[in-house]
């Protein structure tokens, strides 16, 4: 396929986007002329290009349509429901002989439901209706006016034509025109858009100058490259942590690889709304097969997710959205009846939290019948009725997701073969996502998707167990407990064989790694217990380890089929100390485990004492530290300045600030008071912090938060101290002041927050 038919495809797909998302709007305000114009455009252009290209089965259906628009444009024709119909047809019809265009190199012939010849009918038939007669003969079609040629007829139109060169004899004088060339002048320089002189004026860049299209193949590779620059990156940090000479280029290499691992992550980023632009036309349809009336509204379409991950939602996305409208919303007598207005609510919803894209379908239908699941499930063998009658409402709401499980009455083109919500489940944690579900009856129901912004390098928590490391994805971690082995054997109830730990008051079923990975049981007592407490796919528990060391950013390796059997794990990586580790999977740890929402019950005072509990735990400045979240006792904090860069002075090498009439250490971790030497006008930002009798100042990026922590852990193993905590969903290093180096001591003592992770 050559440069020029790429780029139309390219360039018709797009614009058939758009007039799709055009004419869903349009129906419900047929008088917008925006939408008129932008879908006209979209025709139009495709109309015109084919015809360059030789494409005539393309051309014959967008001369069709673009008749059948003029009378729209015009005022002749009304937007109705039969029109948008067509008009939709007809744009299934473009976009499935652009897809032959792409895979033969050729139109092909007919593959669609509705024939060529049948679909120009009908639009034909739509033009007599409103009192117009059909052209016989494609028109030269005028330019729309404000519209700009695609790429692709541009290069088309301006392509070399060969010419005959034998002209009889006394043709020459018939080709001279008598007429005066400055008329032809006059109407060049009536034709040349106005836009060309306003872009000449203003000297701003045009979209085609500022953007640049790459295959996705190439920013595929960049990423790898990126990760193992990551892998390379945790090692030299790990291998020059000892060597002070060394301390300011590594934590230079790290700040630069994080810059570019954001940029190559930036790329390959694409907002929600390339996904969420399909779903008025999936409702339009749906509704009016199943005859309910609803209205769509979307919000944070802006949301931006890798593309991989945007190509991986779309299905359980449309499964979602199609079972909220067969299911969820009920059929406008229905409603009315129940005192609802007739026409029924369905809300798309993106946001970002922390590292995760949360995707939400929420309708405001019937919700779901608990109990008619309870017995879908007793009918077909997944449940038995005395574990039916056990299990808590939202253990049976998770039966929906099971394979073949289906409520619906009968089987039909739209629902009831039990394959719809099994898909989305299966499908997004596949890309290690989770899916919660929440119903209440006459409410409606919400499904809430949790998507991690990337695959391909993820922040995780290194566990040990064992004597080897795993790692622990940060997105499912919330939070870590200390239990010493003094307290173990009190803290560690069991019911039934069962281990639980009462954590603010609830029972949080427990799982202990070492037993999960075959090794025999040993008693809780006889070494310190540390618990990772997680959640997945709605279920909470803790994982208990040996021991935690730091964090990493680590680059997600495929595994190999004989350990993608095993079903614990999702990957494997390098980490900084080039040590191999598997990459627990938290779903699959659950589920092995047994692990059931049964257990998570709370204990009667569990809120009273969560509210204590809570109240008691340690809050925490939370700042920016080069590409890192570090954080400070809020008891230590005295105030934060904006310094300017020329109030800081230098006693060896050891940058200071004076304060008050007195000299404070300022720790400059991230090197930001040298990256500011050159600019006299800059300032940075200081923490001043109190520790005993000292002060000092911490240099850093920005303040993010105040947050409250709790229990701190320092890696290997050693008793709780300044160390991590989980604040803000990370893992974050709490600052140890006590060693900040004083004044009078400037010999390198290595940063008291910024180790290798």
């Amino acid at each position: 396929m050559d440069e020029l038919t790429r780029e139309f495809l390219i360039e018709s797909q797009e614009g058939l986007d758009r007039m799709e998302h055009c004419l869903t709007d349009l129906e419900s305000r047929p008088d917008d002329l925006e939408f008129l114009a932008e879908i006209f455009r979209a025709v139009h252009t495709i109309k015109g290009t084919t015809g360059f290209l030789g494409f005539k089965r393309l051309e014959k259906l967008a001369h069709a349509g673009e008749n059948l628009l003029g009378l729209l444009r015009d005022g002749k024709l009304a937007a109705t429901q039969d029109v948008i119909t067509a008009l939709l047809e007809l744009l299934d019809s473009l976009r499935s002989i652009l897809k032959i265009i792409e895979e033969r190199g050729e139109e092909g012939e007919h593959e669609n439901t509705v024939s060529d010849a049948e679909l120009i009918a009908r639009l034909d038939d739509l033009q007599i209706a409103a009192g117009s007669s059909v052209p016989k003969q494609v028109p030269v079609a005028a330019p729309l006016r404000g519209s700009q040629p695609s790429l692709a007829a541009t290069n088309a139109e301006h392509s070399p034509t060969t010419l005959d060169p034998e002209v009889e004899h006394g043709q020459a004088d018939s080709l001279v025109t008598p007429e005066p060339l400055s008329v032809v002048k006059t109407d060049i320089e009536k034709s040349i858009p106005a836009a060309t002189e306003t872009s000449k004026a203003t000297g701003a860049p045009s979209a085609a100058e500022s953007t640049l299209r790459v295959d996705v193949m190439l920013l595929n590779r960049m990423m790898n490259l990126v990760g193992e620059l990551v892998l390379t990156r945790n090692q030299v940090l790990q291998a020059t942590a000892a060597d002070p000479r060394m301390t300011m280029l590594s934590r230079r290499l790290d700040m630069v690889t994080a810059d570019l691992r954001e940029s190559v992550m930036k790329a390959r980023m694409q907002p929600v709304s390339n996904i969420f632009s399909k779903m008025p036309r999936i409702v339009r349809d749906l509704s009016q097969t199943l005859g309910r009336k609803v209205r769509l509204e979307m919000d944070g379409q802006e949301t931006e997710l890798d593309k991989s991950l945007l190509e991986a939602i779309k299905d359980p996305l449309t499964h979602a959205v199609r079972n909220a409208l067969d299911h969820g919303i009920e059929a406008p007598a229905v409603r009315q009846a129940s005192g609802k207005p007739a026409e029924g609510v369905l809300r798309l919803r993106a946001m970002q939290e922390g590292s995760h894209v949360i995707v939400e379908v929420a309708d405001d239908g019937a919700g779901i019948d608990v109990e008619r699941v309870r017995e879908k499930g007793i009918e077909r063998g997944l449940v038995s009725r005395e574990r039916a009658a056990q299990m808590s409402e939202r253990e049976i709401l998770q039966m929906i997701f099971l394979p073949g499980f289906s409520t619906a009455k009968q089987i039909t083109n739209v629902s009831g073969r039990g394959v719809g919500m099994d898909v989305v489940r299966t499908n997004v944690e596949r890309i290690g996502g989770t899916v919660e579900i929440d119903s209440r009856p006459v409410k409606g129901t919400t499904l809430r998707l949790r998507i991690p912004l990337t695959l391909a390098i993820i922040p995780a928590l290194i566990v040990r167990t064992l004597g080897q490391s795993f790692a622990v994805p940060q997105g499912a971690l919330s939070e870590l407990v200390h239990v010493p082995a003094t307290q173990a054997a009190s803290a560690i109830e069991w019911i039934e064989d069962a281990p639980l730990y009462r954590l603010r008051g609830q029972l949080l079923p427990l799982v202990f790694l070492d037993r999960l990975l075959g090794a025999s049981r040993r008693a809780v007592d006889e070494m310190d217990n540390f618990i990772a407490v997680l959640d997945a796919d709605g279920r909470r528990f803790g994982l208990v380890v040996d021991g935690l060391a730091d964090p990493e950013e680590i680059v997600v390796k495929p595994l190999s089929p004989v350990l993608k059997k095993i079903g614990l794990y999702s990957g494997a990586t390098v980490l900084g100390n080039a040590e191999l580790a598997l990459i627990l999977d938290p779903g699959a740890i659950a589920g092995m485990a047994g692990v059931t929402m049964s257990q998570e019950v709370a204990a009667s005072a569990a809120e009273a004492e969560a509210d204590v509990a809570d109240a008691s735990r340690l809050e925490y400045l939370v700042v920016q530290v080069g590409n890192r979240q570090a954080a400070v006792a809020l008891e230590n904090v005295l105030r934060i300045e904006q310094v300017p860069i020329a109030r800081i002075e230098y006693i060896g090498h050891r940058p200071v600030l004076n304060f008050s009439g007195q000299l404070l250490p300022v720790e400059d971790a991230a090197g930001l008071i040298n990256a500011a030497q050159d600019t006299p006008e800059a300032t940075i930002i200081v923490v001043v912090c109190r520790e005993g009798n000292r002060q000092m100042g911490i240099a850093v990026d920005s303040v993010l938060d105040v947050a409250r922590g709790g229990d701190l852990f320092e890696a290997g193993n050693r008793q709780p101290a300044s160390g991590l905590t989980l604040l803000r969903d990370k893992v974050t290093r709490v600052v140890d002041l006590e060693t900040v180096p004083a004044l009078p001591n400037t010999a390198a003592q290595g940063s008291p927050f910024m180790s290798s992770y």
